[in-house]
Order: C-alpha cells, then sequence, then structure tokens
C-alpha cells in the first residue's frame, strides 16, 4: 500500500562491512505499476532513486551494474524477469529483451538467466523466513570501446509471505582489453550483500 516501507541493509562481501541502509517507500500505485523510492543513507550508496515493479514483483525501472557503476534502466518492451512463476524447483528461465540506460539514454540488448534453486530457510536482522532461493546470471548489454558487457551475478532469497526478497547477493565482471596485451583477467565489480532489516 503507499506509504508502506521497509529497509534493507547493505553490505561489501569482500570483508562484511557494513556499509549503510536504504530505505523504501510506496509513493504511487497504478494500473499494475507500483511506484517506490529509494533513499540511501549513506552517499557511499549512491544518491536516491526511483524503482518501478510491476505488480508480481519485477522490475520496470531498476539500477543494474555497468562496468562498476550503478546505472538506471527502463525497461518498456517486458519486465526485467528477476521471478517467473510458479517458483517450482529447478524451474529455469532466459529471457533477451531491450532495455535503456536512462544515463546515457541508449538502447542495451539485456538477457537475464534465472533457475530456482530450491526452498531455504534464513535468519536475516528483519527475522526467520521460509524462501525460495533463486539465481540469475545477467548480460547488462553496455559493451563499450574496449569493454565487454557486464555480467551480474545475483542470488536472492525470495520470501512468498512477504511478496520480496529478504537476502540479495550480486557481484559483477567485465573484461577491458584497452589494457590488455596477451589474454584479459576479467575486471571484478562490487561484491554487494543485502538483508532485509525492518
Amino acid at each position: 500500500a503507499v506509504g508502506d516501507t521497509w529497509v534493507y541493509r547493505i553490505s561489501n562481501g569482500y570483508n562484511n562491512e557494513v556499509r549503510g541502509q536504504i530505505r523504501y517507500q510506496v509513493e504511487k500505485i497504478d494500473a499494475g505499476r507500483t511506484v517506490v523510492s529509494a533513499t540511501p543513507d549513506d552517499p557511499y550508496l549512491g544518491q536516491a532513486y526511483t524503482v518501478v515493479y510491476t505488480k508480481e514483483g519485477n522490475w520496470l525501472r531498476h539500477p543494474i551494474a555497468s562496468h562498476g557503476q550503478s546505472v538506471e534502466y527502463e525497461f518498456a518492451t517486458m519486465a526485467y524477469p528477476a521471478y517467473v512463476f510458479p517458483l517450482q524447483p529447478d524451474k529455469s528461465w532466459s529471457r533477451r529483451f531491450n532495455a535503456t540506460d536512462t544515463t546515457m539514454n541508449r538502447r542495451n540488448s539485456v538477457r537475464v538467466d534465472g533457475t530456482v534453486l530450491g526452498a531455504e530457510r534464513i535468519r536475516v536482522p528483519a527475522g526467520e523466513f521460509d524462501t525460495i532461493r533463486i539465481r540469475r546470471q545477467v548480460y547488462a548489454g553496455d559493451w563499450d570501446g574496449f569493454k565487454t558487457e557486464t555480467r551480474t551475478y545475483e542470488t536472492d532469497w525470495y520470501a512468498p509471505a512477504l511478496g520480496r526478497p529478504v537476502r540479495m547477493e550480486s557481484n559483477s565482471e567485465w573484461r577491458d582489453w584497452a589494457h590488455c596485451t596477451k589474454g584479459c583477467p576479467w575486471v571484478r565489480g562490487d561484491w554487494t550483500g543485502v538483508e532485509l532489516a525492518a
């Protein structure tokens, strides 16, 4: 409902250091779209931004990792398939669709491969929850000169009772051929851990 809020704690997956929190608040609901404001409590986590969800919790507007930056993408032709219901064990999906990088105003071809890993009961700061663990591999379609597209690995622990994940992990990587001669190692992006705090 409008005015509902929830808070996620953000941590560095490399060393488990807590980086701060992001507060989400429902601002508007209409025509199957839920508009949510996201407000970080620390400048390190970036500026406030807007997220738009479908009624199933998939993304119509949401940040995506792009060469070490968090970039807002809009998904107009198809919602970002974070969840393809019903979330049955071993279910998998692969979707390719166009999205707009709102920073560069550029259309990218994005691909999401998802797999349901199964049920898991976990504890987070907000309590203990029965969840469905989901893994996704995301190709951001953000080729840029010598930089390959960003690959992001996402894992969600989705709590059906809440209709949202209570834990999330993501890490990204890409190659920059401008700095390579023979072979090219992956450049590692942030490894972020997110847990429901309140």
